[in-house]
């Protein structure tokens, strides 16, 4: 049976990659994560040793006008919220909770399929090595209040205005690329 409801969620993400493969045919990089989701079983993993399937949130207010980003303790950037899928397959539900852990905020959904695809290079750190996250990114709106807690994988959290961030050089580049997207949306 766990096979059963592993293999699912797997179908899901396969068919969504091909969905965004189909309407973002200017970004060669979903070809990418679905060669990697066939390469081996254990790529929701953080163990496989080549890298790992992460989940992150773009996370929106209400009026989607602003985002919640974190100032990320480990890497010291201000960045979007999420994390390991640590052997979920269903990466919409993993940017969900990663989103909810870390503003503490209820009343989140997750809207429509894939937002964004961004593979990176994670550097070697303390005992473990050099590896690739495959990070699946979903619209994530804050349906309740927006008054969010700072969990401790955060430095700190703020609403950032998405036109503040598409513009901005100085902003992570893959979130400039998301803010873009956002407002090309309307």
């Amino acid at each position: 049976m766990l096979r059963r409801i592993q293999r699912e969620p797997m179908h899901i993400l396969s068919a969504s990659l091909r969905d965004y493969a189909r309407t973002h045919v200017d970004d060669a990089v979903a070809a990418e994560f679905l060669a990697f989701l066939a390469s081996s079983p254990a790529v929701f993993e953080r163990t496989h040793a080549a890298g790992h399937f992460t989940a992150s949130a773009w996370l929106v207010g209400a009026d989607g006008a602003r985002v919640l980003l974190t100032h990320h303790r480990k890497l010291g950037r201000w960045l979007q919220l999420g994390g390991h899928a640590d052997g979920d397959a269903d990466l919409a539900r993993v940017a969900l909770r990663e989103a909810e852990e870390e503003s503490g905020l209820a009343g989140l959904r997750v809207e429509g399929g894939i937002f964004d695809l961004d593979r990176h290079r994670i550097p070697a750190r303390g005992g473990e090595p050099e590896h690739w996250h495959y990070d699946v990114r979903y619209v994530v709106r804050a349906c309740g209040g927006e008054a969010f807690a700072v969990s401790a994988e955060s430095l700190a959290l703020a609403w950032v205005p998405v036109r503040a961030l598409a513009g901005d050089p100085a902003v992570d580049a893959s979130l400039r690329r998301m803010a873009r997207r956002w407002l090309a949306r309307g």
